[in-house]
């Protein structure tokens, strides 16, 4: 019996596997960066800050992995995480540098 796998192109293995890793190391990255934005940016206690933050994050995390999966291409899942991540890259930073005395 002939598998399926062994007929699909190289490209459409690579897309796949493209997404995938966007999905997981991009996701990842946004999770944790709108983390420590929540914590950072929220008025509340520290400790209820950081629970909630933590708490969002999987919410990113699940949100960027079904933007990965449902974009028309792996170049836009990439885009997707990436560009929203660095945006919180840069806001975390100009969060802690204006909390910093």
């Amino acid at each position: 019996m002939k598998s399926k796998a062994a007929g699909l192109p190289f490209s459409y293995r690579l897309a796949v596997t493209s997404r995938s890793l966007a999905a997981l190391l991009g996701g990842y990255l946004l999770a944790a960066m709108a983390s420590v934005c929540i914590t950072l940016l929220l008025p509340m206690p520290k400790a209820d800050a950081v629970v909630t933050g933590m708490m969002l994050s999987f919410l990113f995390y699940l949100v960027a992995i079904l933007w990965c999966f449902a974009c028309r291409s792996a170049w836009h899942a990439w885009l997707g995480v990436l560009l929203p991540g660095a945006a919180l890259a840069a806001i975390n930073g100009l969060a802690y540098w204006m909390q910093t005395p």
